[in-house]
């Protein structure tokens, strides 16, 4: 299940700085994907093996500089909407300010987990000042620098301590779970209705996992498998409901917990950077991925050539992931819904791949003698052996090495395409990973 952090607070206190200093942690450890840089808004952390989703909320709001006072408090209700934990930041050199005493005063409402970050403490003296900020009403203030990283190890470990306990919480699910995401009006909703409204009977809902995302069971037409839906689909939020930008936060859960996302691209607008960043948050939970291209019975000439030249748009800006499946159809006509479901189990399917260990190193090594990989500094790389790892939720290959520091993203990019040309992995990110025997 997703755990977020929500980083709030004025602009200038150095939320972006915390966010690329706890995100990064993880994106120099664990995340060797090339491409996922695209957003800075949005990341992945892990602090004493638990994984946390991290949005810095001030990346949200365009024109940051400027931001006034009904900008911040948009922000600071949707970080108690959608977080488990909020980082409050504030500037311990200025001290608190009105605007800082406002956020506290929603926060403090909201009986949210909060902690204050008492930021550019870079030289220890402020230490005095911190005592100040108690009078926020939220608690002790954590001290840190966001610039050298001072008092953040402290800081996480308070952020997993409030982090609500996962155990009985996600129903057992042996179902594949399909989200549906898109920006605003893209037609998420009517495609759910038109899965859903005449099937009322039929829905069971599974309510309960966290309080915002809802596992609706379709059980119909030989299709079997779990909606999520989240709450920002269902109801009609009066504060996000005009920013593009809250859109993306509100699929992050329903991304989170799925196996493969159905990702709507509006015919009608083609391909734009609201799309990217959805994808890339798709792209960094590993998840499945079937694009429908949706209001295509509203394109005016829908010739072959009009279908060739929004694919290969879609690809292009998605890429270096192109190697999934894209559904030209209409969630109101419901022209084409079923095939979506369809591709969409494959995908799952493909998900679930198990390549004998003995055919990997057969098929794979043919390929890397073709193509060894290019010798660095006169030393030769050698790949002995190939395994993939078990019940892993993404296939996963681990390739044994001599010198796997020195593998670089060309010829990464070389096995996978030769790992999906001869396994059938349309439409499922896959994990490459290079360790010494």
């Amino acid at each position: 299940m997703g755990r977020l952090v929500a980083i709030v607070g004025r602009p200038n206190v150095g939320k972006s700085t915390l966010f690329n200093r706890l995100t990064q942690t993880r994106a120099a450890i664990v995340n060797d994907t090339s491409g996922t840089t695209r957003d800075r808004q949005y990341g992945k952390m892990d602090w004493n093996g638990m994984e946390m989703s991290v949005v810095d909320t001030g990346g949200w709001v365009v024109n940051s500089e400027d931001i006034f006072e009904g900008e911040i408090n948009k922000q600071v209700q949707l970080a108690i909407e959608e977080a488990d934990v909020i980082l409050f930041v504030v500037d311990i050199k200025n001290g608190i300010t009105d605007l800082d005493d406002h956020v506290a005063e929603i926060l403090r409402r909201s009986g949210k987990k909060v902690i204050v970050v008492t930021n550019k403490d870079d030289n220890n003296e402020s230490i005095y000042a911190e005592a100040e900020f108690y009078s926020l009403g939220l608690g002790k203030p954590f001290s840190i620098s966001a610039i050298n990283g001072t008092g953040t190890g402290d800081l996480l470990d308070e952020v997993v301590r409030l982090m609500p306990s996962e155990e009985g919480e996600e129903p057992e699910m042996e179902l594949p779970r399909f989200a549906i995401v898109g920006r605003p009006n893209a037609g998420k909703s009517s495609l759910i209705n038109s899965l859903m409204e005449q099937e009322r009977n039929i829905v069971t809902d599974i309510a309960g996992t966290t309080r915002d995302s809802i596992y609706s069971r379709y059980n119909k037409f030989g299709f079997d498998f779990y909606l999520v839906d989240t709450a920002g689909i269902r109801k009609k939020n009066k504060v996000t409901e005009d920013i593009e930008y809250y859109s993306v936060l509100r699929s992050i859960r329903a991304i989170e917990n799925s196996d493969v996302c159905i990702l709507l691209i509006d015919a009608t607008r083609g391909i734009e950077a609201q799309d990217v960043n959805i994808f890339s948050i798709i792209q960094k939970n590993r998840k499945g991925l079937v694009v429908l291209v949706n209001k295509w019975d509203l394109v005016e000439k829908k010739s072959q050539m009009t279908i060739n030249a929004m694919e290969s748009a879609i690809r292009e800006r998605l890429a270096p992931f192109t190697d999934f499946p894209i559904i030209f159809g209409s969630a109101i006509t419901k022209q084409r819904i079923f095939k979506v479901l369809e591709t969409a189990i494959e995908v799952f399917k493909n998900r679930q791949i198990v390549i004998p260990t003995s055919q990997l190193n057969n098929v794979l090594q043919a390929d890397i003698t073709a193509y060894p990989p290019p010798a660095v500094k006169g030393k030769f790389i050698k790949i002995k052996y190939i395994t993939m790892l078990k019940n892993a939720r993404v296939p996963t290959f681990i390739f044994f090495c001599n010198l796997p520091q020195w593998i670089r993203d060309p010829y990464k990019r070389y096995l996978e395409n030769r790992i999906r040309e001869h396994w059938n992995l349309h439409g499922t990110m896959i994990n490459l990973f290079f360790r010494e025997k």
